[in-house]
């Protein structure tokens, strides 16, 4: 039986199987924080909800708000010619 001390390619698999490991470890931890932040989010929505907020229109500004305003500005452009060539204006 040959073992890492004996033998390089053991160790390297030694070194590269610690390595694999701590980078599935740190995943694991950062999919429970993104599980953390999500929960978070929605206690925040239900609190505004219950405050009488829209919250399907608070996800759309907040998606705006991540948004260039010339992307904006465009887009509403072309909704506006659109809904008039619709006749929905």
């Amino acid at each position: 039986m040959t073992d890492a001390a004996t033998d390089p390619a053991a160790a390297a698999y030694a070194v590269t199987a610690e390595d694999l490991r701590q980078f599935i470890e740190q995943f694991e931890a950062l999919e429970a924080q993104k599980k953390e932040i999500a929960d978070h989010q929605k206690d925040v929505m239900a609190e505004a909800k219950a405050r009488g907020y829209d919250t399907r229109v608070m996800r759309k500004v907040i998606a705006l708000r991540k948004r260039k305003p010339d992307e904006i500005a465009e887009e509403e452009a072309v909704l506006e010619m659109y809904k008039a060539a619709l006749g929905m204006v």
